[in-house]
């Protein structure tokens, strides 16, 4: 709807891991860099966590892209995969015939003759599994048995856990010692800073064929950054807002009201407008009221009558 009034061709901000749209912050490319080094190195196990929003499956769909056609990728997004569909989907994406294999023993022999070949061929393999925090035990369990398949000299599958700040908690659990403990690259991804917020957004409106300068005012710049805290979820639904609402006003720059505003509408109250001040003034408020009291009370003292001492000594 905006977008021809903005001189763009697609939607920026829409909220589909796009490789084209990923903006490699330092944060990002760290992660980036992380993920291909333990790729390429044949590590085993590589680890990459993040707040929910902060671009980890982009930053997937990228790497994943880049790699070059020695790579055979297995990607698992559906993290409630039940234990015994594991094997049977894990052969599924690499293209695994497993001819008549039912059992676990025979889908494993088989996705290992795959996997002596492909090394042979000089090629690699990463199974990558999304959202990992949600992964049972028995499932994570299943993935290290996987990757006991190796030469005497190298790993024949890279698997690679992307998840939550969550996935850190549950890999510290007894439990899964023994996979910890094989995890030998790890990246924590955190949200954008000011600086990169701004070059975010600027960066998928250019991909979406802006020319010009990005439609947002210094306070809009602000408060985009404050709303959102640099997570580019966030980012995506109030900029997508913030400029439709420019558009139905007619108006060619977005401003902090309209970003407040925006961040009211997809994220709530709690992002509305003066939100970064709710905090304050109800302690505020509390402080005044009590301050009132205390003064109140003083004045009353000042002004109440002194002890009658007198009367009460000819009385006795």
């Amino acid at each position: 709807m905006y977008h021809g009034y903005f001189g763009l061709e697609e939607n920026p901000f829409r909220p589909t891991p796009d490789p084209r749209y990923l903006y490699l912050s330092r944060g990002h490319q760290e992660a980036r860099d992380h993920l291909l080094y333990g790729i390429t190195e044949r590590s085993g196990f590589v680890m990459v966590t993040g707040e929910v929003g902060t671009g980890k499956t982009t930053l997937l769909r990228s790497i994943l892209a880049s790699l070059d056609g020695k790579a055979r990728t297995a990607l698992i997004l559906n993290p409630f995969i039940a234990e015994e569909d594991l094997l049977p989907t894990v052969c599924g994406e690499f293209g695994v015939a497993a001819g008549d294999a039912s059992g676990k023993k025979d889908l494993l022999d088989a996705l290992n003759r795959f996997l002596i070949e492909n090394f042979s061929a000089g090629g690699n393999a990463v199974l990558i599994l999304d959202e990992a925090q949600n992964l049972s035990m028995e499932l994570l369990e299943q993935v290290r048995i996987l990757s006991n398949l190796e030469t005497d000299r190298e790993k024949l599958l890279q698997i690679v856990l992307v998840g939550q700040n969550e996935l850190c908690t549950l890999m510290e659990v007894p439990a899964l010692r023994q996979l910890n403990d094989r995890v030998v690259v790890r990246y924590h991804l955190g949200p954008l800073d000011k600086d990169d917020t701004q070059a975010y957004v600027r960066h998928r409106l250019t991909v979406a064929g802006l020319k010009g300068k990005a439609p947002f005012t210094g306070s809009g710049w602000t408060a985009l950054h404050k709303a959102s805290g640099g997570t580019p979820r966030r980012i995506n639904s109030i900029c997508d807002r913030a400029l439709l609402a420019a558009w139905a006003k007619q108006k060619r720059q977005v401003t902090g009201k309209m970003v407040w505003a925006a961040a009211q509408e997809v994220l709530g109250a709690r992002k509305g407008q003066g939100s970064e001040k709710t905090g304050i003034r109800p302690l505020v408020f509390a402080l005044s009221c009590l301050l009132c009291l205390v003064l109140g009370a003083a004045l009353a003292l000042s002004f109440a009558p002194g002890p009658q001492g007198g009367g009460a000594g000819s009385a006795a």
